[in-house]
């Protein structure tokens, strides 16, 4: 086994230090990437950082048997965090087919879930649908939709649904519907912030280095954006 393999084992089992290996070890990749989206009105640091998000999202989803190169499935990826964040700002647009093939993909892998009980791997996704790994990369990250806010950070294990909720399950419904709309509307900054410490699991600290600040900077970037977040409701 490689050592990116390695890290990559580690960091799907919920190691925090892998995914900032990872992240680090190929910030030339992430960069390479970002650099296609200059000039577009957003500051070349603001666009790695979409591309880090991106990064992350890959790692979470490659499947180290299924035979290809995890470049080759990172790539579509950290453009896709990128153009999504332009698609939203209306300077990129997805086009029909792009959709039709996310559309595929997700009926395939609703219909892999029930059949195999459990989230089917990406080569079992490629099998059945007959597209490769980029294409496969390329299209959900053209039409993801946020993540599930019930996911659990890494480094207390509480949700960003218990954050902001007061515990009432009936209220608990609305706000779970309503949040997904207020995380699409903070500032650029504060939604990377949410992103990597929640929805990506990562420590303050791990997500400090990943976005070039201090860990007083992303402390201070996530308590505001929380407030907001406390104050949309």
């Amino acid at each position: 086994m490689s050592c990116l393999e390695e890290l990559l084992r580690r960091a799907q089992a919920g190691d925090q230090d892998a995914k900032e290996r990872l992240v680090v070890d190929n910030s030339g990749l992430i960069w390479s990437v970002a650099r296609r989206y200059f000039g577009r009105g957003v500051d070349p640091d603001d666009l790695y950082q979409l591309g880090c998000v991106g990064f992350l999202k890959a790692v979470a989803g490659f499947d180290t048997g299924y035979g290809t190169q995890f470049s080759t499935y990172a790539v579509p990826k950290i453009a896709g965090e990128i153009r999504r964040f332009l698609r939203d700002d209306g300077a990129i647009k997805v086009s029909r087919g792009v959709k039709e093939r996310a559309a595929t993909i997700k009926q395939a892998r609703q219909r892999l879930t029930v059949t195999l009980g459990r989230e089917p791997s990406l080569s079992e996704l490629s099998s059945e649908t007959g597209f490769t790994a980029e294409e496969i990369a390329t299209a959900e990250s053209a039409t993801a939709a946020a993540e599930s806010i019930q996911r659990e950070s890494g480094e207390e294990g509480f949700t960003l649904e218990d954050v902001l909720s007061d515990g009432n399950q009936e209220e608990r419904l609305i706000e779970h519907i309503a949040l997904r709309e207020a995380i699409s509307k903070l500032p650029e900054r504060e939604r990377l912030v949410i992103d990597l410490r929640f929805f990506h699991g990562l420590t303050q600290d791990q997500s400090a280095k990943i976005l070039g600040v201090s860990q007083v900077q992303v402390s201070r970037i996530e308590k505001k954006a929380l407030q907001t977040l406390r104050e949309y409701f």
